[in-house]
């Protein structure tokens, strides 16, 4: 499984926190199964390989991290949503920049630019095209302005 896959199954489990009383702990438990994946396989390919440790751990390290930083990357949404209040933006789109914020703010291994590429191409399988670049407009301003310049990534 690529990194990629794994972000996107991260997204998914951050859009499911939206709708749930769960903490994501809770939700990582009933999610990250072999049998989860194998009762989702059939509507999404995304599940058909379940992840490795490594992905699983990358998975778990970004829906941990963006369910205690919520309230943060939410405000940093607001700041930069300029004209539009959280509530039109759509709850997909909310858990992409979510995941992607997170990245690059608490992932000294993700480059700014990928952070922002790999939600972009999410924000394309799932919203319309003024909806990607909605995103792409708010991430951009995001890294110029509240992330330190990119680092080093980590072997």
């Amino acid at each position: 499984m690529t990194r990629t896959t794994a972000r996107e199954i991260a997204v998914h489990l951050v859009f499911q926190l939206i709708f749930s009383e769960s903490t994501a702990e809770e939700l990582l438990e009933k999610a990250m199964t072999r049998e989860a994946f194998s009762r989702l396989e059939d509507e999404n390919p995304l599940y058909a390989e379940f992840p490795g440790k490594k992905q699983e751990e990358y998975i778990s390290y970004l829906v941990k991290g963006v369910y205690e930083h919520c309230p943060e990357l939410d405000d940093y949404i607001s700041k930069y949503a300029v004209g539009w209040s959280h509530a039109r933006i759509s709850n997909m789109a909310v858990a992409i920049m979510r995941v992607a914020m997170y990245e690059a703010l608490y992932r000294q291994d993700v480059p700014h630019a990928v952070a922002i590429n790999e939600a972009v191409e999410l924000t394309k399988r799932y919203e319309s095209e003024d909806v990607v670049s909605f995103v792409n407009g708010i991430l951009g301003s995001f890294v110029r302005n509240e992330t330190p310049p990119d680092r080093d990534p980590i072997s």
